[in-house]
């Protein structure tokens, strides 16, 4: 099993408010002390919490309930109940949370960002609120509310400096293997990556980006073929897309179209992302090859040539990338 999840649903409930107090004041030497009855306090929150230190949705794979602490009751001498502890969700930075309807109650984008999902109930008013000039002595109090509840739905869009893009078997394992500690699982066959897998590029000067190694798409994906969804959604995120062509593909030019139309078909902003051409797996390729594939290309978008294998054109792919990023 993968120990990557980017997609939870949970039955969520805020905690029921506390009643408010009915009590008299009934002391020595006090025979009518009136209405004394406290407020009860507030049902717990549940509340979306980023967390810098997860990286996916794992720990709440297997959560189906979450449920927050009902409000205390009030106390006489007009003493309020205390709160509901609030319940804490920690997910990862880039995680959205959805009702049932679809609709985004929250983004988090920070560490420590929190998000009330649920609101707690409020908590009803002691008598001491409903005395009056023909009522003085009320015997009533107000009873807490319930708190909201219902499912929501957490997905983690991952967030990275760049997003590779390439059909199954381009090389993307390779090159963030490559220029990273990333160690992700590489073998000559579609779909090697099923899930995510996120690394540290350094770069000059004690500088780095962060680099996002994202399952393949094929053709379709916009539709849900392959991996689909799960796939697309999470290169929203990524400041800027690295399209790779690997260098034994029958056709650079086609394919990389076929990979920006499912894109547009997914979401046509993401064209509007800053992107950077590449061909893999160079090393299979002599000077005047490189140059018939270069000319398959309009001018804007002439590729950028590497190999993950031999360390080919990896420096000028890190300049280029760190151009679009802080250029």
């Amino acid at each position: 099993m993968s120990n990557f999840v980017d997609y939870v649903k949970i039955h969520c409930k805020s905690g029921h408010g506390g009643a408010g107090s009915a009590h008299l004041r009934r002391e020595k030497y006090i025979p009518k002390g009136g209405p004394d009855g406290g407020d009860g306090g507030r049902g717990g929150h549940v509340i979306m919490r980023g967390n810098a230190q997860e990286w996916t949705l794992l720990p709440l794979r297997y959560t189906r309930h979450i449920k927050a602490d009902r409000g205390e009751n009030g106390a006489k001498s007009q003493l309020t109940g205390a709160d509901g502890a609030d319940i804490y969700i920690d997910v990862p930075i880039g995680t959205i949370a959805k009702n049932e309807e679809g609709e985004i109650i929250g983004e988090i984008l920070e560490d420590k960002q929190e998000i009330t999902l649920m609101l707690g109930g409020k908590g009803g008013k002691g008598n001491e609120h409903f005395k009056s000039s023909t009522n003085q002595t009320p015997r009533y109090a107000q009873p807490g509310m319930d708190g909201e509840e219902g499912y929501v739905v957490f997905e983690l869009k991952i967030l990275a400096d760049v997003g590779l893009v390439g059909f199954p078997n381009a090389g993307k394992s390779t090159l963030l293997a490559s220029v990273s500690a990333a160690k992700p699982k590489i073998a000559n066959y579609a779909f090697t990556t099923l899930t995510p897998n996120l690394g540290i590029v350094d770069y000059r000067n004690y500088k780095s980006f962060v680099m996002a190694d994202i399952p393949g798409i094929i053709e379709g994906a916009a539709e849900g073929k392959g991996l689909g969804h799960r796939f697309l959604r999470h290169i929203e995120r990524n400041s800027i897309l690295l399209f790779l062509i690997p260098a034994d593909s029958e056709s650079h030019f086609q394919e990389f179209k076929i990979l920006e139309n499912e894109l547009t078909e997914y979401n046509p902003e993401l064209l509007d992302k800053d992107f950077i051409v590449s061909i893999s797996k160079a090393d299979l390729l002599d000077e005047e090859l490189k140059k018939e594939i270069s000319a398959e290309f309009p001018e804007n978008k002439k590729p950028l040539f590497f190999s993950g294998v031999t360390g080919e054109g990896l420096v000028e792919l890190k300049d280029a990338i760190w151009k679009k990023l802080h250029g």
